[in-house]
């Protein structure tokens, strides 16, 4: 999604682009996600309440979150600057960054759905937070608090307003919160799809292949594919990976400091009764329900392992266990479990921006959590800075950060 974003916002501006990418459009991590546009994603993983809730997390039997030991111990230092940048003060700026960069997607992604004839796709019911305790609902301050802050529209529930809401689901909440001024969409691949056709109507070319280095020949970025004789050259070169850029810029000496938060997802036949009306975050199970064409989408919280490692599938069991608990599922549709990779920085935010010291190739990659919904917004600021405008207004993604 964020490469085909970026292709489009070039070739508005005038530019000539070329789209490549190993298999068509809309099959790799775009696919597979809830499909929310939401205002609440400005809230990061790596927040202050994370310090609380660590030793549960590190007990590696959650549903929420499950990690390799190998993974994380080659990778401690990802580990360590990802837990550093928990403190308030880097939350609040990550929170801030994330904040406008949804805002400013979502208007470009209703105008992308317009032109690209799918905006029968998108809903603007909002999604809905359940929480199974009145605890966790008091656990939930800081996101709630930062809510606030940034104006994002929410509704508390109770029980009784959150079954007239959504009567598909089971008496089992003790509080909801109604995440207000958000949309979802019923089938992210086709999003992706439709928007790769209009950068194609428009004249833009979709080149497949499958990239194995990239390197400066003079005044040139090449793109070498699998065959010697496979190659893609052009003055400017815009990186938008995801989780494979990190293999990608090492061929250039560049060492990304990215992780991989893996998830699963599978769709399930609606059950008996009435239907989910929109997206549901069960805090305490540790999933997403999201209806889809297909069906009801099921996706999971985190793994954190290699980045093609084999798919362990057992959190998506335990997810569905505890979505039985909420909600009556019918039978699995998919053959296996969908497996994806969220590619995340220490910090939590994407690089948006030239690489230092590496004229001509431009980043656009480590949305975490939110590539899907925040893809135009990052396509409009790459944009800006390629055209050299309003460089200082992005500095909370540029990627000198890290590099």
């Amino acid at each position: 999604m964020v490469g085909v974003c970026c292709a489009l916002e070039l070739q508005r501006r005038g530019m000539d682009v070329t789209l490549v990418d190993r298999q068509a459009p809309g099959l790799e991590t775009s696919h597979g996600n809830a499909g929310v546009l939401a205002r609440s994603s400005l809230m990061p993983f790596n927040h202050p309440g994370l310090w609380r809730q660590l030793p549960r997390l590190l007990r590696n039997d959650t549903v929420q979150f499950r990690y390799r030991p190998g993974y994380l111990a080659r990778n401690l230092g990802w580990a360590a600057g990802f837990l550093w940048r928990a403190r308030s003060s880097v939350f609040e700026e990550t929170a801030t960054a994330l904040d406008g960069l949804i805002r400013l997607s979502a208007p470009e992604h209703q105008r992308l759905l317009a032109e690209a004839g799918i905006s029968h796709r998108l809903r603007d019911t909002g999604w809905i937070f359940l929480f199974r305790s009145e605890a966790a609902w008091q656990g939930s301050a800081l996101a709630r608090a930062a809510y606030a802050r940034h104006q994002v529209p929410t509704q508390a529930l109770d029980p009784a307003e959150l079954a007239r809401l959504e009567p598909a689901l089971a008496p089992i909440f003790a509080r909801a919160l109604w995440i207000q001024g958000s949309y979802s969409v019923d089938d992210p691949r086709a999003v992706v799809q439709a928007y790769a056709d209009l950068f194609r109507r428009s004249g833009g070319t979709f080149k497949p292949l499958r990239a194995t280095a990239i390197r400066r020949n003079g005044q040139n970025w090449t793109v070498q594919g699998d065959q010697a004789s496979e190659t893609l050259t052009a003055p400017a070169l815009v990186l938008a990976l995801g989780p494979w850029s990190k293999a990608l810029l090492k061929t250039t000496g560049i060492d990304l400091p990215m992780a991989f938060e893996r998830g699963y997802h599978m769709h399930y036949a609606p059950g008996s009764g009435p239907a989910l009306g929109r997206p549901v975050y069960d805090t305490g199970g540790g999933y997403v329900l999201s209806p889809m064409a297909r069906g009801l989408r099921l996706t999971t919280g985190v793994e954190l392992d290699d980045c093609d490692a084999p798919a362990r599938p057992d959190q998506l069991d335990l997810a569905e266990t505890r979505a039985r608990e909420a909600l009556a599922l019918g039978a699995r549709l998919d053959p296996q479990a969908w497996l994806g990779r969220r590619p995340t920085l220490p910090d939590s935010r994407p690089m948006i921006g030239q690489a230092p010291r590496h004229p001509g190739l431009w980043l656009a990659l480590g949305h975490q959590h939110i590539g899907f919904s925040t893809a135009p917004g990052t396509a409009k600021i790459l944009g800006e800075l390629m055209a050299g405008e309003g460089g200082e207004r992005h500095s909370a993604f540029r990627p000198d950060r890290f590099l």
